[in-house]
């Protein structure tokens, strides 16, 4: 395979919604969307097909704890078409997989083998790998394998890890805790003890699977002539999992280009580097033969990483206005077995020192407790710990508004951080950048119509039907940086994002970029941001990402960062060739560069007939010396010819000026040819996306099921690019938020094995299980960055569950529930109601 068909390239043809600059603001379709429902993606499995790639399968364990004596595989190493069967004893100098957060704290870091060795440590850890023609070959290995386990105790919750009698997984942690994180700020002892009012709560994060529409798949090829690897993955951290890739196998980066082609989703799993990457690409340098894998949908939720799966404890005081005084939260994080990818830091940094939410809380006690445990590994799922932090305040300010008997929205305008504070720097260190959350509230407020809400459930109530109102703000980090803030906090990577931008001699442009897109649109919105910057039509852009080898090094995608700082490297890429192009026009047009305009493609002269703008006689006679004396020396000729190419009459096209660029016959002297350019953002902070949620639901009582009748969101993400992708964002954020709230819960038994290992046991919301949404957008504009952008990806899935929840507990207050653990099935909600009911009897 070749750079131009492994690549994902989307380029302009001509089509009706082409528009000039500025393109910022218009809400274009997704141009990748026509190949998609042609069946015309590229995604790792379309490029493995004709490959004659060995199919690869993976032994897991069925054990949630044991220790493994004996592995035998001479039977499965016999059976027709099996080329090769390894275990841990055959990897050679394989490293483990790395854990990329290691927070502060974190003295031991236990990390996930390719293959287990000697023990495994949860149910669907790989145990041996075999490749094989075809997969069923490849099945029946995997079969004919035996191994020899002896079961140990296991501990499966997080109460169960650190009782005295759990077994320890991993003998440098003792105690089975991976870190104590804690943030302090003030004595919250003592503003307790001067308040008037001290809500306590425990507020349970069910634990998540992503479910991806694509799974995981790997194709890997290897030239031995070359020694090079080209290794297809579905990631949504192409450059991040090539290092991750090269350490592991002991292999220079140069030779080693991976591609991450269309990928079907990803909603943080795809941000975790895993065994089978490791795996494909050895058995293909070892046996010389392609090899892909592709993970089936159970094989998902038995190894890809969960995401959520926390345990708070809250106290807020206040005082009888409904004021808070002071936060404490202790909340017990559920790691899995092994520390990968991001785990422990999403809920120690990105949970924990988010869980002052929008409000201004000045003493605050945070402690965040990592505890390891025999379940597979957790990592991000969207969001990364800001849902979990804005569910246990929001939750909590729900209970204080209960308590005090005032209306949710009267308790949250109480306590907002005002506009006139920002930058904003919270106790736990952290600063938002900007934002208006009242402003932000009553925008949601008047488009749900909340006071006819209110009347319209009074009338429900009276008529025995039970309506609830729930809402909920939320504040969220995103656009992970800068670089030196990540590495105080543990977290190995960097904060930047890159772009390369080639404007090609007709005018055209092709964006390279490091971020990658897994369903966000970026071929559209990329290219919109790069059409503000060039002057030209979206359509006249091509946006590459996703290989290593055609493009800088790259963050990725993740904490909704691709506008807020991909976005932005491909701006200052544009700007750069715009710099170099307007000194190029203003050498063809004989002027000086600050007497030309430019917009929508031209150059012209601000006023060509004003007396004294022109470039002296003196410095053109000057310049054409200095040209005819090079071309005399060049050539052997005498006399410079005159340039014909262009016109005089004050005016000129970027795409003259272009070709100009790359003829290289009448630059500026000492001028390189080519207009291109790479540039690298390090954003100075993180920019705060803000939004508030409000959810209308009616309860059957007599079933307990809830119905989800609307679902209002109004986002403040700063300037919208496209406006149209925004609000697929939200719709998708939303749907993914309502299911944490009402069906989806990973669920394992106390022996550690999975009880929701498919689609049939964990229930994912379906379309008619959803309303439609009611979104619009308040803006405040980012001072981090020029584009005045914030993240939009996430903070549906954070602002969606603790509405839905609220609104269900309001539905249900006249029965006096006041506390529902997630989801919110109908079995939750009936019991719920039916011990109400035997208690008040």
């Amino acid at each position: 395979m070749n750079a131009e068909t492994d690549t994902v390239r989307e380029a302009a043809s001509p089509r009706s919604d082409a528009v000039p600059a500025p393109a910022i603001g218009q809400p274009l379709r997704r141009r990748e969307d026509q190949r998609f429902i042609q069946g015309k993606g590229a995604f790792v499995m379309d490029l493995a097909a004709g490959t004659g790639a060995l199919h690869m399968a993976v032994l897991r364990s069925p054990y949630a704890h044991a220790t493994v004596s004996d592995i035998e595989i001479q039977g499965a190493r016999s059976l027709p078409g099996v080329v090769a069967v390894l275990t841990a004893a055959d990897l050679g100098p394989i490293g483990d997989l790395p854990c990329d957060w290691a927070v502060p704290g974190m003295t031991a870091v236990p990390r996930h083998p390719v293959l287990a060795r000697r023990r495994v440590r949860y149910v669907g850890q790989p145990v041996a790998v075999v490749a094989a023609s075809t997969p069923e070959q490849a099945q029946d290995a995997i079969e004919a394998i035996a191994v020899t386990y002896q079961p140990l105790a296991t501990a499966v919750g997080l109460e169960d890890a650190l009782a005295e009698t759990a077994p320890t997984l991993h003998a440098e942690v003792p105690g089975n805790r991976a870190f104590v994180f804690r943030r302090q700020a003030g004595d919250f002892d003592a503003a307790a003890a001067g308040a008037e009012v001290v809500i306590q709560r425990r507020i349970v994060n069910n634990r998540l699977a992503p479910v991806p529409l694509e799974g995981r798949a790997v194709l890997s090829e290897y030239d031995p002539a070359m020694g090079r690897l080209t290794h297809h993955t579905s990631t949504q951290l192409p450059h991040i999992h090539q290092r991750a890739l090269a350490e592991a196998l002991g292999m220079p980066q140069h030779r080693l280009r991976l591609v991450a082609p269309d990928v079907g989703g990803g909603f943080g799993t795809k941000l975790s580097f895993y065994a089978e990457d490791v795996l494909a690409a050895l058995l293909a340098i070892r046996l010389g033969r392609p090899v892909r894998w592709v993970e089936g949908r159970s094989e998902s939720f038995l190894a890809s990483t969960h995401g959520r799966d926390q345990v708070a404890e809250v106290e807020l005081a206040a005082r009888a206005d409904g004021t808070v005084l002071a936060l404490r939260v202790q909340i017990l994080a559920n790691l899995g077995a092994y520390a990968l990818g991001m785990g422990p830091g999403v809920p120690a940094i990105n949970c924990g020192l988010s869980v002052t939410g929008a409000y201004r809380i000045p003493v605050m006690d945070v402690t965040v407790t990592g505890i390891y445990t025999n379940t597979a590994p957790v990592g991000p799922y969207r969001g990364a710990g800001h849902p979990e932090a804005t569910f246990l305040i929001e939750q909590a300010m729900d209970a204080l508004a209960c308590r005090l008997n005032l209306d949710p929205a009267d308790i949250r305008r109480r306590n907002f951080i005002p506009a006139s504070a920002f930058p904003y720097r919270l106790p736990t260190g952290m600063t938002y950048d900007s934002g208006d959350y009242a402003a932000n509230l009553e925008a949601a407020l008047a488009l749900a119509d909340y006071a006819g809400l209110r009347r319209e459930q009074a009338v429900a109530r009276s008529q025995g039907r039970y309506l609830g109102i729930g809402l909920a703000t939320y504040v969220e980090m995103s656009g992970a940086g800068p670089s030196i803030g990540m590495g105080a906090t543990g977290f190995h990577r960097g904060g930047h994002e890159s772009a390369r931008v080639m404007l090609h001699p007709d005018g055209t442009a092709t964006v390279f970029s490091g971020a990658h897109s897994h369903g966000q649109g970026h071929a559209t919105s990329l290219a919109q941001v790069a059409a503000d910057a060039l002057g030209i039509a979206p359509d006249a852009i091509e946006v590459v990402q996703g290989d290593t080898a055609t493009i800088p090094f790259g963050t990725g995608t993740y904490n909704s960062r691709s506008m807020a700082v991909g976005g932005m490297a491909v701006h200052m890429a544009c700007k750069a060739v715009l710099t170099k192009a307007t000194l190029i026009a203003a050498a063809l047009l004989r002027r000086r560069p600050d007497d030309l305009l430019y917009a929508n493609g031209i150059f012209q002269v601000k006023d060509r007939f004003a007396p004294g703008r022109a470039v002296s006689h003196a410095v053109k006679r000057l310049g054409a010396q200095v040209k005819g004396s090079i071309f005399q020396r060049v050539t052997g000729l005498t006399g410079l010819p005159p340039a014909q190419y262009f016109p005089r009459n004050g005016t000129i096209t970027l795409a003259e000026v272009a070709r100009a660029a790359y003829l290289g016959h009448d630059l500026p002297f000492g001028m390189a040819p080519g207009l291109d350019e790479t540039c690298f953002f390090d954003p100075k902070g993180m920019p705060a996306s803000a939004g508030t949620h409000i959810a209308v639901v009616e309860v059957d009582v007599e079933t307990g099921v809830v119905a989800l009748r609307r679902h209002i969101a109004v986002d403040d993400c700063g300037r919208i690019i496209n406006p149209l992708l925004a609000a697929g964002q939200v719709h998708g954020g939303a749907a993914q938020g309502i299911g944490q709230a009402l069906s989806e819960r990973v669920v394992y038994n106390e022996m550690g094995q999975l009880l929701t290992a498919s689609l049939t046991d964990y229930a994912i919301p379906r379309a008619t299980d959803l309303p439609q949404f009611d979104i619009s957008h308040t803006v405040t504009p980012s001072p981090l960055n020029s584009l005045g952008v914030k993240g939009i990806g996430e903070g549906a899935t954070i602002g969606a569950p603790p509405a839905v929840v609220s609104a269900v507990l309001d539905a249900l207050a006249p029965f006096g529930v006041a506390d529902l653990a997630m989801p919110l099935t109908p079995e939750t909600v009936w019991r719920a109601i039916e011990m109400a009911r035997n208690q008040s009897t």
